[in-house]
């Protein structure tokens, strides 16, 4: 990655900041850090991101539930007149 130019004219070098933050927790609700490895209580590593990819077990591997369409048909059929007053189903 090149060194960037700031609108005020300051020098950014994206490979060192990149390196400076691998280490902080990334934003979001998956418990990882900037560099992929998995967190756990206190933001410790419990695994490394080489394992997590050497295992299969990432995001991209999980499987993908597929709903009957009577199941499909039958949410989309729900109406705000099948409720009660309460808001329960």
């Amino acid at each position: 990655m090149p060194v960037y130019k700031s609108a005020r004219g300051k020098e950014v070098d994206l490979n060192k900041l990149v390196a400076r933050n691998e280490l902080t927790p990334a934003v979001g609700n998956m418990k990882v850090n900037a560099r992929g490895d998995k967190l756990g209580p206190g933001g410790k590593i419990i695994a490394k991101r080489e394992q997590l990819q050497a295992g299969g077990t990432g995001i991209h591997d999980q499987q993908i539930v597929q709903e009957s369409p009577a199941v499909v048909g039958a949410i989309r059929k729900k109406n705000v007149k099948d409720m009660d007053p309460e808001g329960n189903e």
